[in-house]
Protein backbone atom coordinates (compact mmCIF):
# COMPACT_ATOMS: atom_id res chain seq x y z
CA UNK A 1 0.00 0.00 0.00
CA UNK A 2 1.16 3.33 0.01
CA UNK A 3 3.55 5.01 2.29
CA UNK A 4 0.46 7.27 3.87
CA UNK A 5 -0.95 3.82 4.44
CA UNK A 6 1.67 3.17 7.70
CA UNK A 7 -0.77 4.13 10.56
CA UNK A 8 -1.35 0.90 12.37
CA UNK A 9 -4.26 1.80 13.92
CA UNK A 10 -6.83 3.39 12.08
CA UNK A 11 -10.19 4.49 13.37
CA UNK A 12 -13.32 3.58 11.92
CA UNK A 13 -15.35 6.71 10.66
CA UNK A 14 -18.37 5.13 8.86
CA UNK A 15 -20.98 2.52 9.75
CA UNK A 16 -18.86 -0.94 9.31
CA UNK A 17 -21.64 -3.02 8.66
CA UNK A 18 -22.85 -0.78 5.49
CA UNK A 19 -21.77 -2.89 2.28
CA UNK A 20 -19.57 0.33 0.50
CA UNK A 21 -19.66 -1.81 -2.82
CA UNK A 22 -22.50 -1.30 -5.22
CA UNK A 23 -23.88 -4.70 -7.14
CA UNK A 24 -21.19 -4.28 -10.24
CA UNK A 25 -18.07 -4.08 -8.20
CA UNK A 26 -19.77 -7.21 -6.38
CA UNK A 27 -20.22 -9.22 -9.47
CA UNK A 28 -16.92 -8.92 -10.11
CA UNK A 29 -14.86 -9.23 -7.12
CA UNK A 30 -17.13 -12.98 -7.47
CA UNK A 31 -16.24 -13.33 -10.71
CA UNK A 32 -12.69 -13.17 -10.06
CA UNK A 33 -13.10 -14.41 -6.44
CA UNK A 34 -11.32 -11.11 -4.99
CA UNK A 35 -14.32 -10.31 -2.94
CA UNK A 36 -12.95 -11.49 0.19
CA UNK A 37 -9.63 -9.08 -0.55
CA UNK A 38 -11.88 -6.20 -1.23
CA UNK A 39 -13.77 -6.59 1.76
CA UNK A 40 -10.30 -6.54 4.01
CA UNK A 41 -9.11 -3.73 1.99
CA UNK A 42 -11.96 -1.63 2.53
CA UNK A 43 -12.11 -2.80 6.56
CA UNK A 44 -8.60 -1.97 6.85
CA UNK A 45 -8.47 1.65 4.91
CA UNK A 46 -11.64 2.39 2.58
CA UNK A 47 -14.14 2.52 5.64
CA UNK A 48 -11.41 3.88 8.40
CA UNK A 49 -9.41 6.48 7.46
CA UNK A 50 -9.98 10.06 7.93
CA UNK A 51 -7.43 12.84 5.98
CA UNK A 52 -5.50 12.88 9.35
CA UNK A 53 -2.35 10.62 8.18
CA UNK A 54 -2.26 12.11 5.13
CA UNK A 55 -2.63 15.52 5.85
CA UNK A 56 1.25 16.17 5.19
CA UNK A 57 0.86 14.15 1.87
CA UNK A 58 -1.81 15.72 0.14
CA UNK A 59 -0.79 19.36 1.45
CA UNK A 60 2.24 19.23 -0.40
CA UNK A 61 0.90 17.90 -3.69
CA UNK A 62 1.07 20.60 -6.62
CA UNK A 63 -1.60 18.98 -8.28
CA UNK A 64 -4.62 16.61 -9.11
CA UNK A 65 -6.95 14.57 -10.57
CA UNK A 66 -10.85 16.17 -10.27
CA UNK A 67 -13.60 13.47 -11.37
CA UNK A 68 -16.88 15.01 -10.92
CA UNK A 69 -20.56 14.21 -13.29
CA UNK A 70 -23.49 15.47 -13.88
CA UNK A 71 -27.15 14.91 -12.39
CA UNK A 72 -27.36 11.79 -15.69
CA UNK A 73 -23.96 10.43 -14.38
CA UNK A 74 -21.91 11.67 -17.72
CA UNK A 75 -18.57 12.23 -16.40
CA UNK A 76 -15.62 14.92 -16.75
CA UNK A 77 -11.94 14.51 -15.40
CA UNK A 78 -9.61 17.78 -14.83
CA UNK A 79 -6.59 18.67 -13.72
CA UNK A 80 -5.99 20.92 -10.79
CA UNK A 81 -2.62 22.03 -10.28
CA UNK A 82 -1.15 24.99 -8.23
CA UNK A 83 1.97 26.00 -5.46
CA UNK A 84 2.21 23.05 -3.32
CA UNK A 85 -0.46 23.68 -0.27
CA UNK A 86 -3.27 25.04 -2.63
CA UNK A 87 -5.34 21.72 -1.12
CA UNK A 88 -5.53 22.09 2.50
CA UNK A 89 -7.16 19.96 4.95
CA UNK A 90 -9.39 22.06 7.23
CA UNK A 91 -10.51 18.91 9.53
CA UNK A 92 -10.22 15.33 9.72
CA UNK A 93 -12.80 15.08 6.94
CA UNK A 94 -13.26 18.13 5.34
CA UNK A 95 -10.80 20.19 2.61
CA UNK A 96 -11.10 22.94 0.07
CA UNK A 97 -9.08 24.18 -3.09
CA UNK A 98 -8.98 27.30 -5.13
CA UNK A 99 -10.55 27.37 -8.42
CA UNK A 100 -8.23 29.52 -10.82
CA UNK A 101 -8.84 31.92 -13.96
CA UNK A 102 -9.70 28.80 -16.86
CA UNK A 103 -11.12 28.63 -19.62
CA UNK A 104 -14.77 29.56 -18.77
CA UNK A 105 -16.80 26.43 -19.61
CA UNK A 106 -16.87 25.13 -15.82
CA UNK A 107 -17.35 21.67 -16.98
CA UNK A 108 -16.47 20.26 -13.42
CA UNK A 109 -17.70 23.04 -10.72
CA UNK A 110 -20.98 23.04 -13.16
CA UNK A 111 -21.08 19.80 -12.22
CA UNK A 112 -20.73 20.22 -8.43
CA UNK A 113 -23.54 22.39 -9.04
CA UNK A 114 -25.86 19.48 -9.86
CA UNK A 115 -24.37 16.80 -8.61
CA UNK A 116 -21.96 17.77 -5.48
CA UNK A 117 -20.49 14.03 -5.00
CA UNK A 118 -16.79 13.96 -6.32
CA UNK A 119 -13.46 12.07 -6.57
CA UNK A 120 -10.03 12.96 -5.61
CA UNK A 121 -6.62 11.48 -7.11
CA UNK A 122 -3.59 12.50 -5.68
CA UNK A 123 -0.55 11.62 -6.95
CA UNK A 124 3.49 11.49 -6.62
CA UNK A 125 5.29 10.71 -9.51
CA UNK A 126 8.53 11.86 -7.89
CA UNK A 127 8.52 9.20 -4.61
CA UNK A 128 5.37 6.87 -6.28
CA UNK A 129 2.27 7.36 -3.51
CA UNK A 130 -1.26 7.61 -4.10
CA UNK A 131 -4.48 8.52 -2.65
CA UNK A 132 -7.95 8.51 -3.15
CA UNK A 133 -11.05 11.11 -1.58
CA UNK A 134 -14.46 10.75 -2.28
CA UNK A 135 -16.94 13.33 -0.60
CA UNK A 136 -19.63 16.18 -1.69
CA UNK A 137 -18.42 19.44 -2.81
CA UNK A 138 -19.59 22.59 -2.41
CA UNK A 139 -18.96 26.37 -3.70
CA UNK A 140 -17.95 28.28 -0.63
CA UNK A 141 -18.29 31.88 -0.52
CA UNK A 142 -16.58 32.62 3.01
CA UNK A 143 -14.96 35.81 2.57
CA UNK A 144 -12.12 34.83 4.95
CA UNK A 145 -11.33 31.68 2.78
CA UNK A 146 -11.28 33.01 -0.25
CA UNK A 147 -8.92 36.00 1.02
CA UNK A 148 -6.24 33.26 2.32
CA UNK A 149 -6.15 32.41 -1.91
CA UNK A 150 -5.19 35.37 -3.57
CA UNK A 151 -5.71 34.84 -6.87
CA UNK A 152 -8.82 32.50 -6.73
CA UNK A 153 -12.36 33.14 -8.19
CA UNK A 154 -13.68 30.87 -6.24
CA UNK A 155 -12.96 27.84 -3.35
CA UNK A 156 -14.74 24.64 -3.48
CA UNK A 157 -15.06 23.01 0.10
CA UNK A 158 -15.38 19.24 0.58
CA UNK A 159 -17.06 17.10 2.72
CA UNK A 160 -14.71 13.85 2.70
CA UNK A 161 -16.72 10.39 2.91
CA UNK A 162 -13.97 8.21 2.24
CA UNK A 163 -10.28 8.40 1.96
CA UNK A 164 -8.53 5.31 0.57
CA UNK A 165 -4.53 5.12 0.20
CA UNK A 166 -3.72 3.46 -2.78
CA UNK A 167 -1.43 0.81 -4.08
CA UNK A 168 1.11 2.72 -5.96
CA UNK A 169 3.07 -0.07 -7.81
CA UNK A 170 2.02 1.27 -11.56
CA UNK A 171 2.93 4.62 -11.21
CA UNK A 172 5.81 5.68 -13.39
CA UNK A 173 8.46 7.75 -11.56
CA UNK A 174 8.57 10.81 -12.89
CA UNK A 175 10.21 14.39 -12.07
CA UNK A 176 9.13 17.72 -11.64
CA UNK A 177 11.04 20.00 -13.93
CA UNK A 178 9.12 23.46 -12.51
CA UNK A 179 6.10 24.66 -11.15
CA UNK A 180 3.73 26.10 -13.88
CA UNK A 181 4.23 30.33 -14.00
CA UNK A 182 0.22 30.75 -14.59
CA UNK A 183 -0.15 29.65 -10.48
CA UNK A 184 -0.76 33.25 -9.27
CA UNK A 185 1.55 34.28 -7.39
CA UNK A 186 1.71 35.91 -3.51
CA UNK A 187 -0.16 38.94 -4.67
CA UNK A 188 -2.98 36.78 -6.92
CA UNK A 189 -1.10 38.43 -10.03
CA UNK A 190 -0.53 35.61 -13.02
CA UNK A 191 -0.03 35.69 -16.53
CA UNK A 192 -3.07 36.13 -19.00
CA UNK A 193 -3.21 33.01 -21.38
CA UNK A 194 -1.69 33.46 -24.53
CA UNK A 195 -5.06 32.22 -26.39
CA UNK A 196 -7.56 34.69 -24.58
CA UNK A 197 -5.43 36.95 -26.59
CA UNK A 198 -6.84 35.33 -29.92
CA UNK A 199 -9.12 37.54 -31.85
CA UNK A 200 -11.39 34.50 -31.79
CA UNK A 201 -11.71 34.62 -27.73
CA UNK A 202 -11.11 38.32 -26.87
CA UNK A 203 -13.97 39.77 -28.33
CA UNK A 204 -16.40 37.14 -26.00
CA UNK A 205 -14.41 37.20 -22.99
CA UNK A 206 -16.16 38.12 -19.11
CA UNK A 207 -16.48 41.93 -18.91
CA UNK A 208 -13.95 41.60 -16.18
CA UNK A 209 -11.56 39.50 -17.69
CA UNK A 210 -7.93 40.90 -17.45
CA UNK A 211 -7.15 39.94 -20.70
CA UNK A 212 -9.73 42.74 -21.72
CA UNK A 213 -7.39 45.27 -20.30
CA UNK A 214 -3.95 43.93 -20.24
Amino acid sequence: MADAAHDPTPKPTHDTTEDHYHPGSRELQDRFDTRRLADRLDGMFRSTWTLDPVKPFIESMPMFFLATADREGRPQCSYKGGAPGFVRVLGPMELCFPSYDGNGMYLSLGNVLENPHIGMLFIDFTKPNRVRVGGRATLADDPDLMASYTGAAMVVRVAVDEVFPNCPRYIHRLDLQETSVSVPDTDGVAPIADWKREPWACEVLAADDPARVR
